[in-house]
Parts: C-alpha cells; sequence; structure tokens
C-alpha cells in the first residue's frame, strides 16, 4: 500500500511543473468579458490574455468589440466616444466602424484619401446576461457555452467578481477541489466531500463528489438558512464539479448550481464572474403563479447571497494568490498533492494549448 501511495505521489509531484504556471490560453474558445449591464454607449476597456479591447453598443444595441489601439498614435480607443455609431479617438479624432476600418479623420484635406490602416475586431456575442468574446483567430466553431439558469423563472443569482493577481490555473484548481471547504469553515455549503470518480474528454473535466449539504432549499422560509447559521442541518448530497474548458460549473443536490466563467488576463491576473443560483424548483406551487409576480420574485431575490458568496470569494483569493507568490519566489518547490482530479485539470490545460 505504502508503494502505491509514493507512486501515486511521485505522479502527483511530476504533473505539477513549473510550465502549467505559465501557461498561456486556448484563444479558440468563448470568454467572458463583462457582463450585460457593464456596456453601454460609453466604450470600456478589457483585456483578454494581453490583449487590449473596447467594448461598445451601437445604436441598435448591438455589442462592437474592437482592438483598443488607434493605429494613428497607438493610444487608446477607450479613451475616445460613439458618436454615429463609429467609434471616435480622444486624441485627433478619427473614427473607425464596427469593422475596425477608418470611417473619418476631422482634418482629412479634399485631395487625401482616408488611410487604409484597420484594427482587429473580435467575434462577440450577448448571452445570459454576459459579453462573451472570441479572442481566436479562426473563425469560431462552437457556440458559448451558456448560463441557461440567468434567465430561468425558478433560479435566484447573485454575482460577485473574481479579481486576482495569479495565473489562471490555481483558480481552476481551487474550484475542482472540493477538499478546500475546510477554509470556508460557516461560509462553506457543503461538508465531508469524498471524490468517487472522474469522467474525462478533450475538452472537460468532470469529477463526482459525495458530501454533506448544510442546505435543503425545501420550505418557504429555506432562504433564511442563507442568514442564520442555526437553521442549517447536514443531509447527503451529491457534488460534481465540471471544467468545461475554460470555465467552471457546479452543482449541490437540486438546489445550488454555481458557474465560475473566466477571463484571463495575463501570468500573473485572472478576472471572472462565479455565478451562484438558488433553485425555486421545489415550490411547484410558485410556479402557477402569473409570469410577472414570479419575475418580480427573482428580481427582488436577485443577489440574496452576495454575503456569503463575496465571503467565499474574499477566502479563496488568499489562498490563491499566496501560492501564485509561493511559485513565483521558487518555481522549484513541488506541490504533495492527494486529489486526483486535479492531475487530470493539468492535463487538459496542457493539451488545450495542443489542440
Amino acid at each position: 500500500m505504502q508503494q502505491i501511495i509514493s507512486s501515486f505521489n511521485s505522479t502527483l509531484n511530476s504533473s505539477n511543473t513549473n510550465s502549467v504556471r505559465r501557461l498561456g490560453i486556448n484563444s479558440n474558445h468563448w470568454y467572458v468579458v463583462a457582463r450585460s449591464n457593464e456596456v453601454n454607449k460609453t466604450p470600456i476597456s478589457v483585456k483578454v490574455w494581453h490583449q487590449s479591447i473596447v467594448l461598445y453598443r451601437d445604436s441598435t444595441g448591438k455589442v462592437v468589440a474592437l482592438e483598443d489601439r488607434c493605429p494613428h498614435r497607438q493610444v487608446k480607443l477607450s479613451h475616445g466616444q460613439v458618436i454615429n455609431d463609429k467609434l471616435e479617438c480622444a486624441y485627433h479624432g478619427w473614427q473607425f466602424n464596427s469593422r475596425g476600418e477608418c470611417a473619418a479623420v476631422p482634418y482629412l484635406a479634399a485631395n487625401q484619401k482616408l488611410p487604409s490602416c484597420q484594427i482587429r475586431h473580435y467575434p462577440v456575442t450577448e448571452q445570459n446576461g454576459f459579453i462573451w468574446l472570441f479572442p481566436g483567430n479562426e473563425a469560431p466553431k462552437t457556440e458559448p457555452m451558456g448560463v441557461p439558469e440567468w434567465d430561468h423563472l425558478n433560479y435566484i443569482a447573485t454575482v460577485s467578481v473574481i479579481n486576482t493577481q495569479a495565473h489562471y490555473s490555481y483558480l481552476i484548481e481551487n474550484l475542482m477541489d472540493m477538499y478546500h471547504g475546510h477554509l470556508h469553515q460557516d461560509l462553506q455549503a457543503w461538508a465531508e466531500a469524498s471524490l468517487q470518480n472522474i469522467d474525462e474528454d478533450e475538452n472537460s473535466i468532470h469529477a463526482h463528489y459525495t458530501a454533506q449539504s448544510y442546505y435543503r432549499i425545501d420550505k418557504i422560509w429555506s432562504i433564511s438558512q442563507l442568514f442564520f447559521p442555526s437553521l442549517r442541518r447536514l443531509h447527503p448530497e451529491p457534488l460534481d464539479v465540471s471544467y468545461i474548458y475554460p470555465h467552471w460549473v457546479s452543482t449541490l443536490g437540486k438546489d445550488f448550481k454555481i458557474y465560475c466563467l473566466l477571463c484571463p488576463v495575463s501570468e500573473t491576473q485572472t478576472k471572472a464572474y462565479l455565478i451562484h443560483f438558488t433553485s425555486l424548483n421545489a415550490f411547484w406551487r410558485l410556479h402557477k403563479l402569473p409570469i410577472w409576480f414570479r419575475r418580480l420574485i427573482k428580481n427582488s431575490l436577485f443577489g440574496s447571497a452576495q454575503k456569503l458568496l463575496d465571503g467565499l470569494v474574499i477566502q479563496d483569493i488568499k489562498m490563491i494568490e499566496e501560492e501564485q507568490q509561493a511559485f513565483l519566489q521558487n518555481s522549484a518547490i513541488k506541490n504533495y498533492e492527494l486529489n486526483r482530479a486535479l492531475v487530470s485539470v493539468q492535463k487538459l490545460m496542457k493539451n488545450q494549448l495542443k489542440s
């Protein structure tokens, strides 16, 4: 037995190579760069793996994504404004259309032609309350993963933004490792996690745990469990976590579903949106009420788990950033890992860069 354990630990250690912490991203996937309500006619700047991008809405409400660079003097176009659906540079007033073509120069002489310069425009779509962007050079072959619960009347959402000074691999490993619930104490929704099996394919990993859940959303007062720990009672529930490259999804029984939508910025910075859903599916009488009333309930309860979710994020970020700093200070140090799901996670990350 000791020989088997030693062999397993050796495999885990060898998998935790320096290259994982320096991996880039497979850009031929859809990444989430903003919430829908963050984008309007005023340009905003976002970044996806060293690519600076400007977002804005045209007069029809459609989101446009362009390289955040004026080819004239290389300043950021996000400093400018949108005029007649064209993005105007704040420096000299050059304007660019949604295809990234120079469409106007205010001081162009009658005998001069418009510059032929063009900046990159990105495939972008708005879906389920978020802005999804495809940073790859080839045409998208897949649709965004999506968050179908966002508009579903039976799910109450809470959103927390993760902005951590760490490589995205640390965040994904944190999310896939349900044993780290020890960190969260009273904030955690589960206890006694035990990894049962793992399903894998070329684009995803599904780790199946058994656990004890602190919450059961089946009574009209169930939502109060979020605020009063004394009302929580442990009961067994399946806990499934999935890395569907490049994003993460988790379900705890039938009551909770959580998404983490990633936007890797650099080797030492990751932004992500963590979306927590509380299910109201158990309340069958609620489903018979008028749609407008159910929507009112959904909207009124938006953010009901904010304190809980923000608390989890703060604790996780602290640990993730300490991991990153430890690596930067001494990249030769190896981790001693016992969760075999993380071996699969690192393998998938590496394979995505080969595809």
